[in-house]
């Protein structure tokens, strides 16, 4: 690793076992003063920052407390601290002070029913955008190998084999330790069972996917069921999905593009190298691949591609208090539920309610006497561009689509063409 301030300023990643960089030599205008005897770090929920870096001094020194921001650079050799008096730093040690090596090493990790999953055999840190951040405890079979010194042999293994990511546990997982740690001998506890990341949404697991590095990524991606995964998928930054994508399998990505609605396929593909992209839509349902090809390739730039079907509809003569009571059943299933469409026996459309001035009408109101008449809506024929711009321009999340007869045929969700406009506005 280069000891050079430009390196950490530019923000670039690079990781670290936190096994093989204890014991580097801590150097202050190229002279050793001491050793990386731990690492302190804060809590920050989807991972855990570095603040602060223990130093312990020979001769019976006093060990140094060396905040985070004073570290010039830090690898498995040494550690160049940038402070010139080392006396301000002898500081006590917090009891809030959560230590790395001392509170997380080597402990068992119990699961919410306290039973033991796995041992703690190394943390994996990363240095990102002049921070030190921990994104994951290893209690793989090569975290143990590592440990003892078979680093080689470990890092050998891991690269063959998929399987030890498993025991790769995000730092989002971890439990809070207890406050006033002081000389903490307990277990590392999980805030939930391993085997329950389906009950995590999909926009956190995102945060955490892109919080990991790249070999931790593909492992936790892939514990998620299909629908999630998709889901997901969707949220994942477009570099982040482009480093992903080779570790999923063919069939595998086949359901996940196939779960998605044309606008979203057409919107991850469009993310990836174009070689990569044309693989892709070869998995794609036929009927599928056509609408995503139209919208990547801008032969047909046809909102109607992008509108759906499932929306919810009511009469002008429904009172408040019906419509509220025959809501859930009304919004199950649908894909737009924020607003409620009024229309009349043959579908034309009447006006539109927002859920929320629903809820805030007097039970006798009918749907006619407080709906929004002036509608602004789209037709089939309307194009990508066009609906981007009433929708920047109004702030709607959904916008109706009309015939030559004002009857609705469908809703356009505003994610779904927002998240597109690169494809058509230049």
């Amino acid at each position: 690793m280069a000891n050079s301030d430009s390196k950490r300023n530019e923000g670039i990643e690079e990781k670290f076992y936190l096994s093989e960089i204890l014991g580097a030599k801590a150097l202050v205008v190229g002279k050793k003063i001491g050793r990386l005897a731990d690492l302190i770090a804060v809590d920050r929920d989807k991972f855990a920052e570095v603040t602060h870096l223990r130093i312990t001094r020979p001769f019976g020194d006093k060990e140094l407390i060396i905040p985070w921001e004073k570290v010039r650079s830090i690898g498995e050799k040494e550690v160049i601290l940038d402070i010139t008096d080392q006396k301000p730093y002898e500081v006590e040690l917090s009891e809030e002070a959560l230590l790395l090596r001392d509170h997380i090493l080597d402990k068992k990790v119990m699961d919410i029913n306290d039973t033991e999953v796995e041992v703690v055999y190394d943390l994996i840190l990363l240095r990102t955008h002049n921070k030190l951040i921990v994104t994951s405890v290893d209690a793989s079979r090569y975290g143990r190998l590592r440990r003892i010194g078979f680093r080689r042999s470990a890092d050998s293994r891991a690269s063959r084999n998929a399987d030890g990511i498993s025991q790769i546990i995000p730092w989002l997982y971890v439990a809070p330790l207890p406050p006033h740690l002081g000389t903490f001998k307990g277990n590392v506890k999980l805030k939930v069972l391993k085997e329950k990341l389906s009950e995590v949404k999909p926009v956190d697991l995102a945060d955490m996917i892109e919080e990991l590095d790249r070999e931790q990524r593909a492992g936790v991606f892939n514990q998620l069921e299909t629908e999630q995964a998709s889901d997901t998928l969707e949220e994942i930054d477009p570099n982040v999905q482009r480093e992903l994508v080779p570790y999923i399998s063919e069939e595998q990505m086949s359901l996940l593009i196939n779960q998605m609605s044309p606008g979203q396929a057409a919107d991850f593909l469009s993310a990836l190298p174009a070689s990569d992209a044309i693989d892709l839509l070869e998995l794609l349902k036929k009927e599928t691949a056509s609408k995503v090809r139209a919208i990547m390739e801008k032969q047909e730039e046809m909102v109607i591609n992008y509108s759906t079907p499932h929306f919810v509809r009511i009469s002008p003569d429904k009172t408040a208090e019906q419509a509220q009571n025959e809501y859930h059943r009304m919004a199950k299933n649908q894909d737009i539920v924020m607003y409620l469409y009024v229309v009349d026996k043959d579908d034309k459309l009447l006006g539109v309610i927002d859920i929320k001035e629903l809820l805030a009408a007097s039970d006798n109101s009918l749907m006619q006497d407080f709906m929004v008449t002036n509608v602004i809506s789209l037709r089939p024929g309307s194009t990508l561009k066009e609906a981007a711009e009433l929708f920047a321009r109004y702030d709607f999340r959904a916008i109706p689509m009309v015939d030559e007869n004002e009857r609705i045929v469908g809703v356009v969700p505003y994610r779904d063409v927002m998240k597109l406009t690169h494809h058509f506005i230049g």
